[in-house]
């Protein structure tokens, strides 16, 4: 499935800072209730900068901290991005069951489409964590409801990864679902991570403006770009007691990432996951 036009999809995973996975040996998540909740004034603030470059982007946003911040996610819809889901309780795919993984992701849509007013097409699992052995995953999505997924990403990585997978969007299993992989870039035998997160911040910025220009105007295809609310929040509280690469990981260059969003919405043209992959389908 070749790109539809030069325009990128922005996309933000909606989680607050102690939710991320690497921080689960850390943070059990029945303490989660006892953590200082960021993510409505971090995700306000990505509101206001998208609405400064006439932007609109897809929120992949967990079932959990919408249903303790509806008015957010009315918020986000209001102002014409999409919501999609990333399932309620930011459980790895990996670690659950087709039963458990059905019933996460299913409740996660309901409760969006209540809160947002529409359909919920699109999902992303927490860390992207769907690969070679669960790959029933798709099968679970198509039979909740979901259009598509961009849940596999096509890179050697520690923790997740599917090196083989194709680098651009395709039709999964015997259905319609389609998977849009994060965006790679393809040299010396290998897919190189082009999409955001952590290696956004790691990188310089004009390494991966000039990633994404290679894979629009040599590869043809639409780049997908992902970030977190927390990557913009210098101010964060620090979780104390985590090994030395997870907090590389965690907080490099956290203070420079808004400004660095700020360079990547002006020097591209980005859009929502479902107008440039769904259109009016």
């Amino acid at each position: 499935m070749s790109a539809p036009s030069h325009r990128n999809a922005l996309t933000v995973d909606v989680e607050d800072y102690f939710q991320v996975s690497a921080f689960a040996p850390y943070i059990a998540r029945s303490e989660w209730p006892s953590h200082e909740c960021r993510v409505e004034r971090n995700v306000d603030r990505i509101l206001e900068m998208f609405d400064e470059h006439t932007t609109k982007a897809t929120f992949f946003t967990l079932g959990w901290i919408a249903e303790r911040y509806p008015a957010l996610i009315r918020r986000i819809a209001a102002a014409g991005h999409e919501i999609a889901s990333h399932g309620y309780g930011h459980q790895r795919v990996s670690e659950q069951t087709p039963e458990s993984f059905f019933a996460d992701i299913n409740v996660a849509k309901l409760l969006l489409e209540d809160l947002a007013g529409c359909e919920v097409r699109g999902y992303r699992a927490p860390s992207f964590s769907i690969g070679e052995n669960n790959l029933w995953a798709f099968e679970c999505l198509e039979r909740a409801g979901y259009r598509y997924s961009s849940s596999v990403y096509p890179i050697h990585h520690d923790h997740y990864g599917m090196p083989d997978a194709p680098r651009h969007a395709h039709r999964v299993g015997q259905g319609q679902l389609i998977e849009i992989p994060p965006t790679t870039l393809r040299a010396f035998n290998r897919n190189w991570p082009a999409s955001g997160g952590g290696y956004f911040r790691l990188l310089p910025y004009p390494l991966s403006r000039w990633m994404i220009r290679r894979i629009n105007t040599v590869d043809r295809l639409v780049a997908v770009f992902y970030f977190h609310p927390w990557e913009i929040d210098a101010d964060q509280p620090r979780i104390p007691g985590i090994n030395a690469k997870t907090r590389f990981r965690h907080y490099v260059n956290i203070d420079s990432m808004e400004q660095r969003l700020c360079r990547l919405l002006a020097d591209f043209s980005w859009g929502r996951m479902d107008d440039l992959f769904l259109g009016n389908a």
